[in-house]
């Protein structure tokens, strides 16, 4: 598939990505294992204060096709099947749910040198329409997209962006929510393999008139330890540890507390990804 720009989601994802990947406040254990034909079992237990809840996965992939289903302990069955060069330059992805049918979906996401297009339509009789395209060169992307339900006859949302990326910095501006909000962010990256980054996002409510300032970063300790940490206006302080305790094999320590209130129980989680 040709490296065309990015599609409108990946603007401002990797400043996203910085400020909320990986943080945790529950209890979770996952062991993924991989086939001699290729299968790859994927097995979870999440503990969500004191209720449990487990799920298994299987992943197949074969030539240009990727197969994903996972089943949980409330019985949904998820399904995901994912093309690649279904057309040149295209891939596809059918994502059933089992047995809420109307939680289907259907995405069709092309990529040319300085474009790209997806289309989202969801798999019941009145669907809601997802469409979005980005034009770009250089590292230069300027995107929007839409949403419009077909029961209705009204759009769901519309959004607008444009994202810089390059080397050693990305940053973007996007105004979100039909107009009501208007979101800019900036990573630098400390190295030139972008492990250690430091990342600021300010985003301002229109219609209630207030302003959230977040910033945070990374930094690589060594080879196999990660720090993160984020504080907002608010006083809300994240931090996390991500260590690999061996190949593929992660672990991950986080919390938040609250700087402006102290006297409040502050928020841990645990995460052990295990892949013998």
């Amino acid at each position: 598939m040709s490296k065309g720009t990015v599609l409108f989601s990946d603007i401002g994802k990797k400043a996203k990505d910085l400020l909320t990947r990986d943080y945790t406040y529950d209890q979770k254990l996952s062991i993924s294992t991989t086939s001699e034909s290729g299968v790859g079992i994927t097995s979870s237990a999440v503990k969500k204060g004191g209720l449990y809840a487990f799920d298994v996965g299987s992943q197949y992939k074969y030539k240009n096709t990727l197969v994903d289903v996972k089943v949980d302990t409330d019985s949904n069955i998820s399904t995901t099947f994912t093309v690649s060069e279904v057309l040149p330059s295209t891939k596809a992805i059918v994502a059933l749910k089992f047995p809420d049918y109307n939680a289907g979906k259907v995405e069709v996401q092309y990529f040319h040198e300085h474009a790209s297009f997806a289309s989202v339509v969801a798999l019941k009789q009145t669907p809601v329409v997802d469409l979005s395209a980005t034009i770009g060169a250089h590292g230069v992307a300027f995107g929007a997209e839409a949403g419009f339900d077909t029961a209705s006859g009204a759009f769901t949302k519309y959004n607008a962006g444009i994202g810089l990326t390059k080397p050693d910095y990305n940053a973007s501006i996007i105004l979100a929510d039909k107009g009501d909000t208007l979101r800019a962010s900036y990573v630098y990256h400390l190295d030139e393999k972008q492990k250690s980054s430091a990342v600021a996002e300010i985003t301002r409510s229109f219609s209630t008139n207030v302003n959230t300032f977040t910033v945070g970063g990374a930094y690589a300790v060594d080879p196999q330890t990660t720090v993160k940490t984020r504080l907002n206006n608010s006083g809300k302080l994240g931090a996390l540890l991500q260590h690999e305790v061996k190949p593929k094999s992660i672990l991950t320590v986080s919390g938040e507390f609250d700087t402006k209130a102290l006297d409040r129980t502050p928020k841990f989680g645990l995460a052990l990804a295990l892949k013998p």
